[in-house]
């Protein structure tokens, strides 16, 4: 009779066990876009402490090439780097129409064949699995299946606690029509870090900010007793480093005698020649000249970028060293705006242009710290999360990420 009712309880304890590892996860990902590695260090941000505490902290997350905006946030949500997904830059040409895709232009921005990858909400769509984004870059696509369930224009000036209580809506839905995967962002560290530079009185002021609502979003999720069901991956798409107007390069003193098409300034600058016999003259003589920036043909940049595949990638690339600019104008400070306060796109490998990794709730391991995670994994991590299969071809590997998982 004991051993009937021992056998009894352990078939009991296994169907409880069962039960819990088969619920519906919740995964919401969260950009405070240019939060800088380690900004965290500046006692400002008690809530994302408690995060990185309570879960996993990584030491940075190297972002793809170029670290800006567009590229970083799209990798994150393809695990593939720039050239495999299409959007190379904020800002480039498509040669085969001539339209120049810029990050301001609405009608670009929800252009669907400027987004040339699977985002994980298409991937989570075709399992069944119901998605939502309170902003993230191609959630706004222009083809319905292609994007999330639920889903906002981005809109800069949306009040920070409106986006925190359209999250809490959402998963209060029905639970047939809650999402499970969800992403929230926030632009103000970013925004500030180019205005001020990364180590104002300002940008400490927006750390802080940002922070505090991270802690009103731990507390709205407790009191819909979703806190301890959620999964909160907080990330940033790069880092942010100081530039100056007395680090500027201006091509138009080394190239003023040739006829080119260039995009970008800043931290990298594109160069098409008009006539293509140009390319390698032009290369030799930025070359000849190179003194605080690198110059790197189309076909020879270094392979851990991954960016010489794509077709809107010009034939030569300029990259500034870390906190100088490149101009391919005269360059005007009062017009400057790229040369003031902080800037970022420069190599990935450099630490300023690394953003933050903290993931907390019920699929994470508690209290544990890694090294630096790279931005691609972050898809097939979550893809394991929900227990699918990553689509085959992807540049992330799970592998570099699983053991962050509990067993």
């Amino acid at each position: 009779m004991k051993k009937l009712k021992a056998l009894f309880i352990f078939i009991l304890l296994a169907s409880a066990l069962h039960a819990n590892t088969s619920e519906r996860p919740y995964v919401l990902l969260i950009s405070l876009d240019g939060f800088r590695w380690d900004y965290i260090d500046r006692g400002l941000s008690p809530n994302i402490e408690w995060i990185a505490e309570n879960g996993v902290e990584a030491l940075s997350l190297e972002p793809v090439f170029p670290t800006k905006t567009f590229p970083t946030h799209y990798s994150i949500v393809t695990g593939l780097h720039a050239e495999n997904h299409g959007m190379i830059s904020n800002s480039f040409i498509d040669w085969e129409t001539g339209e120049r895709f810029t990050l301001g232009n609405r009608e670009m921005v929800e252009n669907a064949k400027y987004y040339q990858a699977e985002a994980i909400w298409e991937t989570l769509r075709r399992n069944g699995i119901i998605t939502a984004s309170y902003f993230w870059v191609g959630s706004e696509i222009d083809i319905e299946y292609r994007r999330p369930h639920y889903y906002h224009r981005y809109d800069s000036s949306r009040p920070h606690l409106d986006r925190v209580e359209g999250i809490i809506e959402w998963l209060q839905l029905p639970e047939n029509e809650r999402p499970q995967f969800l992403t929230l962002y926030y632009s103000d560290v970013d925004s500030e870090g180019h205005r001020t530079g990364p180590y104002s009185d300002e940008l400490n002021a927006s750390i802080a900010l940002v922070d505090s609502i991270m802690g009103v979003l731990l507390d709205r999720l407790e009191d819909i007793d979703m806190l301890d069901q959620m999964n909160i991956i907080i990330v940033s798409d790069h880092g942010m480093t100081e530039v100056s107007h007395d680090r500027v390069i201006e091509l138009h003193h080394i190239l003023d005698d040739y006829d080119i098409v260039t995009d970008g300034v800043g931290p990298v600058t594109m160069i098409k020649p008009d006539n293509a016999d140009d390319i390698e003259p032009i290369y030799r003589r930025l070359k000849e000249k190179e003194e605080n920036y690198r110059v790197y043909l189309k076909e020879e940049m270094p392979t851990y970028w991954y960016y010489s595949a794509h077709p809107y990638i010009m034939p030569i690339l300029v990259v500034a060293d870390i906190g100088w600019s490149v101009s391919p104008w005269p360059y005007d400070p009062a017009r400057g705006y790229f040369a003031t306060g902080g800037n970022h796109g420069y190599d990935n490998k450099h630490i300023d242009m690394h953003g933050i990794f903290y993931a907390m709730g019920p699929a994470f391991k508690n209290g544990y710290r890694t090294g630096t995670v790279r931005s691609v994994d972050i898809y097939p991590l979550i893809m394991e999360i929900f227990g699918l299969q990553p689509r085959s071809g992807i540049d992330g590997n799970l592998e570099n990420m699983r053991f962050l998982l509990r067993e």
